[in-house]
């Protein structure tokens, strides 16, 4: 009997890595995110915050506190987080603030969030706060009230302009994002293109989009170009 010398780290590596590849070739059910450069986030509940509402919650001189860098170059989720209370002192603890801070506050909720907190949040792009329902903020410092803000981001995608001409877009115009699940494959349609001279290429949905697809079982994920034209944001706000 011929007894084996143990695999060392590197050699069982390149033969997992054969496996997988081989899988994949064949058709097997090893999940694809998506293309190489493709990145599909699912965005929680979480706030955006002005500079004044960040020394009111958390203390006079208080700035945000990088706890965890997003994928898009100079965003993060801070340290801080916020309770965030709706009608008939209905809340959600613990909602993550990210960073950096803004000319305005924000609160970005999925539909069951909405529901729960008991807030009809309208489906909006990130900015577009005009005519929102608000909601109340507290701080381990202190209490903001909110006369609007709170919405429900619509889904969308980040990319650079170079991105953009490579699907035939331009900022503003929508795009469809297909993802293949099994038992609960999705067409997500109407993505609005964020394109800009730095941003990669990363789509947004929501805990609720992203569990109705089982994004993280997904075997295919296609970006489409949409035909259509742009999705007619005004003023800029998308």
């Amino acid at each position: 009997m011929v007894s084996a010398e143990p695999l060392d780290r590197a050699t069982v590596e390149r033969i997992v890595r054969e496996i997988v590849a081989h899988t994949v070739r064949s058709g097997g059910a090893a999940p694809v995110a998506a293309a190489p450069s493709l990145v599909v986030s699912i965005s929680a509940r979480h706030c955006h915050l002005s500079d004044e509402h960040v020394e009111i919650l958390f203390g006079p001189g208080r700035t945000l506190t990088p706890m965890k860098d997003l994928y898009q170059d100079g965003f993060y989720a801070a340290e801080e987080t916020v309770m965030v209370v709706g009608p008939r002192r209905r809340m959600l603890p613990n909602v993550r603030v990210l960073g950096p801070s803004r000319s305005y506050s924000q609160v970005e909720l999925a539909f069951t969030d909405s529901i729960s907190l008991g807030i009809d949040a309208p489906v909006r792009h990130s900015g577009d706060i005009e005519g929102t329902p608000g909601c109340v903020l507290v701080g381990p410092a202190g209490v903001v009230e909110l006369s609007q803000g709170v919405i429900r981001a619509a889904r969308h995608v980040h990319m650079s302009h170079r991105d953009a001409a490579g699907y035939g877009v331009k900022n503003k115009d929508l795009m469809d994002l297909r993802v293949e699940s099994p038992g609960c494959s999705i067409l997500f349609e109407d993505l609005l293109v964020r394109a800009d001279d730095t941003s990669k290429l990363e789509v947004h949905l929501d805990t609720d989009e992203g569990n109705a697809c089982h994004l993280d079982a997904a075997l295919k994920i296609e970006l489409l170009p949409k035909k259509g034209g742009s999705c007619g944001c005004q003023g800029g706000k998308h």
